[in-house]
């Protein structure tokens, strides 16, 4: 057979024979990591990210991925969890271990066993873990009918893993094993446990974090992150999915399955109603709030919530009145660029700082003012202005990214404002073990609505979202513990819906767009779900801004 031949990033060739695989590769020194001791953990293979384990059938292009890359991250953090998952089977076998979400660097868990978590118990767990590592034993993956699998899952004690599986339209599952534990396979992982030397249990609340690699250097483990307003905000929402009764995809799909959706959907929907409703009264307790500031990350649906807060706002008697900030750009000659030469409007500096602060010092004490209009076509501002004045009933509310950073507002009293921070916090996880990112929920309502709504494509929508996420960490997430109120826009039944609006734009992205890995990532979490008839949705619902159909208009 002839031999097939890779072509590297840099424009390397290497040839090798049929049934090698990546691995093999990296062994024979064809390949080496730019640093020694931050080793490959999987690679890019024609734009779709694979395991090391994998032997191409054809000449192919290859890159190799390190922690570095948001892929390896990904691959490490799956298989460390992974690994974590059987040192607690092989500890305690009548314990349950159960992720529930993100915390900075790391995963917070629960562990239900007769004893609280203790800084000895997680000891136990970080000897048992450090010995598979040690031991540097593969990761068994095969190929089961789905009949075999849910079969497999239920024999071996794991009715929430069978349950997932019961509801998917597929034929095949992938499995992976470690000694007795078993879970789906989700994605790419590490050649052997070996790979996953650096990692910390760290006591949190009730349960505890598994701390993963610092990005920066991945060799020292990252340090906890205590965001206790955030964390406040996770268990609400978990404890929302014990009263909802579904806490994982595979309850979800059952109750999609058998009917029961509609009411789950209400009760969904009070749930956000009721939290806003909550934020509306504290504000107008606030006898000297007159500002509230609304921030949060992209399509954390800060537009549709603003319109419901505005509601329980009136209500409550106090008349809001909307200041957008998009009216105060500097002229572009004045923008602030980015490192790379280009405008960056995501830059505080790129507002008119001077006069917005200007102009909320004299609302305030009532008199009228000049709100400049902003023409984004030509990047001035227009010869046009708004006038504007408010009375003592009124409320200002400001919507943006910066709402929460005080250079914002810095001329307004802290007592005379109230901060708001939104993001769409997923309180849905795929089982016990397995989590569904935050961030990916952002992404794919942003894709379903930059198609719906502004006629981009999925593949420039993916294309941007590394320079949104960049922006984010700068200008926002700095600030979320700053919120004096947090509010969680997510919805535990939105993948379901989303589902039907973003599978047939994921799909059109093609093999050789690099965004293509990133949609069959997407498209692999997608396939967990029972698509649900997006008719279901309220027309108040923050995930119309998304899906359109809102009765609000935007």
């Amino acid at each position: 057979m002839e031999p097939i031949t890779l072509t590297l990033k840099d424009g390397q060739k290497i040839k090798i024979e049929p049934g090698k695989t990546l691995l093999d590769v990296i062994k024979s020194g064809a390949v080496q990591p730019p640093d020694p001791n931050i080793p490959f953990l999987c690679a890019r293979v024609d734009n779709d990210v694979r395991s090391l384990d994998f032997a191409p059938r054809m000449d192919c292009t290859v890159e190799f991925l390190t922690f570095q890359s948001p892929e390896g991250r990904e691959c490490y953090r799956r298989s460390c969890t992974f690994v974590l998952a059987r040192a607690v089977l092989e500890l305690y076998r009548n314990a349950r271990l159960a992720i529930d979400h993100s915390i900075g660097d790391g995963f917070y868990y629960d562990l239900y066993t007769d004893v609280p978590v203790s800084e000895t118990i997680l000891g136990y767990i970080t000897e048992k873990m450090r010995q598979i590592i040690a031991k540097d034993e593969p990761f068994e993956k095969r190929v089961l009918t789905r009949a075999e699998a849910v079969a497999l899952f239920k024999k071996e004690g794991y009715p929430e893993k069978a349950r997932l599986l019961q509801n998917l339209n597929t034929d095949q599952v992938g499995v992976v094993n470690s000694w007795k534990y078993y879970d789906v396979d989700l994605g790419p992982m590490v050649p052997s446990t070996g790979y996953l030397k650096v990692f910390e249990l760290k006591q949190y609340a009730s349960g505890f974090v598994l701390l993963f690699p610092k990005q920066s250097d991945p060799t020292v483990v990252s340090e906890i992150r205590n965001q206790p307003k955030i964390f406040s905000v996770y268990r609400e929402s978990k404890a929302w999915g014990k009263i909802l009764e579904v806490n994982n995809v595979g309850r979800l799909n059952q109750i999609i399955q058998n009917g029961d959706i509609s009411d789950f959907i209400k009760t969904a929907e009070a749930f956000h109603e009721k939290k806003i409703a909550a934020i509306a009264d504290e504000i107008t307790h606030r006898k000297d709030c007159r500002i509230v500031l609304i921030a949060g990350p992209s399509s954390s649906g800060k537009t549709t919530f603003s319109k419901r807060l505005c509601i329980q706002l009136r209500v409550n008697g106090r008349r809001p009145v909307a200041l957008s900030l998009d009216n105060y750009f500097l002229n572009r000659e004045q923008t602030p660029r980015d490192e790379e030469g280009h405008y960056d409007f995501e830059d505080i500096h790129a507002l008119d700082l001077k006069l917005f602060n200007q102009h909320l010092s004299e609302l305030l004490v009532g008199k009228e003012v000049d709100i400049p209009r902003f023409d984004f076509a030509t990047g001035s501002r227009r010869k046009e202005t708004d006038r504007l004045r408010i009375n003592e009933d009124q409320i200002i509310i400001i919507e943006g990214i910066h709402g929460l950073n005080d250079e914002l507002t810095a001329s307004v009293p802290a007592s005379a404002k109230f901060k708001i921070y939104i993001s769409a916090l997923t309180q849905l996880v795929i089982d016990d073990y397995n989590r569904i990112p935050t961030t990916d929920t952002r992404l794919i309502r942003r894709t379903v609505r930059d198609k719906k709504f502004r006629s981009y494509s999925a593949q420039e929508t993916i294309d941007r979202w590394p320079s949104v996420r960049r922006g984010e960490e700068r200008n926002i997430f700095p600030f979320q513990e700053c919120a004096d109120a947090v509010f969680n826009s997510a919805v535990p039944y939105e993948w379901a819906v989303l589902k039907t609006f973003v599978e047939p734009l994921l799909l059109d992205i093609q093999p050789d767009k690099r965004a293509y890995s990133e949609a069959r990532r997407l498209l692999r979490l997608l396939s967990l779900f029972k698509p649900l008839d997006p008719r279901e949705v309220p027309p108040t619902s923050i995930l119309r801004e998304f899906i359109g159909g809102s009765s609000f208009h935007y």
